[in-house]
This record gives structure tokens, C-alpha cells and sequence, in this order.
């Protein structure tokens, strides 16, 4: 089977269970927006200085595409899409809250106001604030959503992306470290 189905010719694309939405839907807008912050982090899993790091990334990236399944499963379609897979739990974002502990005591907040990406001369904390910044960007567009027919109804989505962005925050610092 090609990559090229062409089902996207017309501007339409597929949530899962076969629903199409158009391809400028706020939600399909969510899920690339989620899709493009897992792009943003693989310079920086590459290139990575810092060993944490490496973990953060090498376990975020695969969270973000079960992630993208939720964003992906139509309204209604919630329990059908649970007997399969697992929905994103507070577990997820708990060790996201570890690693922001971890990494202050670390050092790696030491705030002096408004950082400047890639100011140290760090490429590594440049990727970490490029992909910081794409996360950001995808929980607005998932709370965009709120409020909605299209509301994602796990809430755990919203604050993992929050507390994701702030991870990443931590790791450019960390990245600029000597």
C-alpha cells in the first residue's frame, strides 16, 4: 500500500473509525500541531548534550502519538477507542512534574528574565526552545477546542502539553549548562 492514497486530494483527511473532517478543522489543526511539536523534538533527541535529555525525549515522543489518538478519535467514539488502547492518565503528567523537580534542583532554573533562544550559543537549548514553543502552540489548539462539539474530554491532554512546555523550558537551560 502507497503512502499516496489521494483520500486527501478533495482537503479532507481521516480521524480514526472513518470519520473525515476537512482538512482545515480545528481539530485536524490540533493534531498537526501535536504531530509538528514530535517533529520539533527530533533534532533535539538526536543532538541532545544531556542524558536526561535523551530520556525526556526518547519517552515523550511515543506518549505524543498516543496522544495524537485521543485528538484523533471523534466525539463519541471515546469508549470504543479505549477498548483498545489506553487513555492518557495523570500518571503521564505526575512524571512530567518529577523531571521539573528533578531538573530545578539540578540548576536548571536559574530565571534572569525573558531567555533568549539560542543565545548561549547552544544548539541543542535553540531545539529545545523551538520545540517548547510548537507545544504551546498545540495546547491552545487543543483547548481551542473547548467548549466545543469537538472538546477532547480528557482533560489529562491539556495538562500534559502545559507541563511538557515547561519541561522544555527546563531542558534548554539545562542544555545551556556548562
Amino acid at each position: 500500500m502507497s503512502i499516496a492514497t489521494r483520500r486527501g486530494d478533495q482537503g479532507e483527511t481521516d480521524l480514526l473509525f472513518g470519520q473525515r473532517l476537512s482538512k482545515s478543522h480545528p481539530r485536524v489543526h490540533a493534531l498537526g500541531a501535536v504531530d509538528e511539536l514530535n517533529a520539533a523534538l527530533g533534532p533535539l533527541r538526536i543532538a541532545a548534550l544531556k542524558a536526561e535529555t535523551r530520556e525526556i525525549v526518547a519517552k515523550v515522543q511515543p506518549l505524543l502519538i498516543s496522544l495524537m489518538g485521543e485528538l484523533a478519535t471523534p466525539p463519541g467514539m471515546e469508549e470504543r477507542y479505549a477498548a483498545t488502547h489506553k487513555p492518557f492518565e495523570p500518571a503521564h503528567t505526575a512524571w512530567l512534574d518529577e523531571w521539573v523537580a528533578k531538573l530545578e534542583a539540578g540548576g536548571a532554573l536559574q530565571f534572569k528574565g525573558w531567555a533568549l533562544p539560542g543565545e548561549a550559543g547552544v544548539m541543542t537549548g535553540a531545539y529545545a526552545d523551538l520545540a517548547r514553543t510548537a507545544c504551546r502552540r498545540a495546547e491552545r489548539m487543543v483547548v481551542d477546542l473547548t467548549g466545543t462539539e469537538q472538546e477532547v474530554p480528557n482533560a489529562e491532554v491539556v495538562r500534559f502539553l502545559n507541563r511538557l512546555a515547561d519541561v522544555l523550558w527546563l531542558l534548554a537551560r539545562w542544555e545551556e549548562r556548562d
